[in-house]
C-alpha cells in the first residue's frame, strides 16, 4: 500500500518546510513564522502564522494538532482541539493557540508550535428519516455520556 501523496507548498517563512522527525511519525512540526517573540498571556486566544500555503488534493485534509510537549510542560493547546484545513483552502495556515496556565508563555521565532497531519476524508450523503426509531438498533442504543460507567 502506498501511503504517500504530494502536497504543493508555498513557504513565505524563513524556515524549512515541515518534515517528519522519524520514520514512524504521523505529523510534521509547524513553526511560528514570526519576526519577534510572541507572548501568550494566560487564558487568551492567539492566531499564530506559519507562513505556509498548501494545496491539498480533493479527498484529503490537513489536521493541525497540538504538540504534546507544549501541552504538558507549558499548558499550550489548540483552542479548536484539532484544526481542519480543507482541500479547497488556499490561504496561510495559522494555528489558533491558547495558554491554559496562569503564567505567560513566549513563543520564539521559528519555534515548533503544532503538528500537521495529512488524512484522507470521506464525503457522506445524508438520508433523512422520520423518527429516531428508523435508525438501526445497536447494543449501545441511545446511551450517551458516561453510559458505560467509570472504569
Amino acid at each position: 500500500m502506498n501511503n504517500q501523496i504530494t502536497l504543493r507548498v508555498y513557504n513565505r517563512s524563513a524556515y524549512p518546510l515541515p518534515a517528519y522527525a522519524s520514520q514512524g511519525a504521523s505529523g510534521m512540526d509547524l513553526r511560528a513564522a514570526i519576526s519577534d517573540p510572541m507572548v501568550l498571556k494566560p487564558h487568551r486566544v492567539y492566531r499564530v502564522p506559519t507562513g505556509l500555503y498548501v494545496e491539498c488534493p480533493p479527498g484529503y485534509e490537513i489536521q493541525i494538532r497540538a504538540r504534546s510537549g507544549l501541552a504538558l510542560k507549558h499548558g499550550i493547546t489548540l483552542v479548536n482541539g484539532i484544526g481542519t484545513i480543507d482541500a479547497d483552502y488556499r490561504g496561510e495556515i495559522c494555528v489558533i493557540m491558547m495558554n491554559l496556565l496562569d503564567e505567560d508563555y513566549t513563543i520564539t521565532p521559528g519555534e515548533r508550535i503544532a503538528q500537521m497531519v495529512v488524512a484522507e476524508t470521506v464525503t457522506a450523503t445524508l438520508t433523512e428519516v422520520d423518527t429516531p426509531d428508523a435508525l438501526s438498533d445497536t447494543q449501545r442504543g441511545a446511551g450517551g455520556f458516561g453510559h458505560s460507567g467509570r472504569q
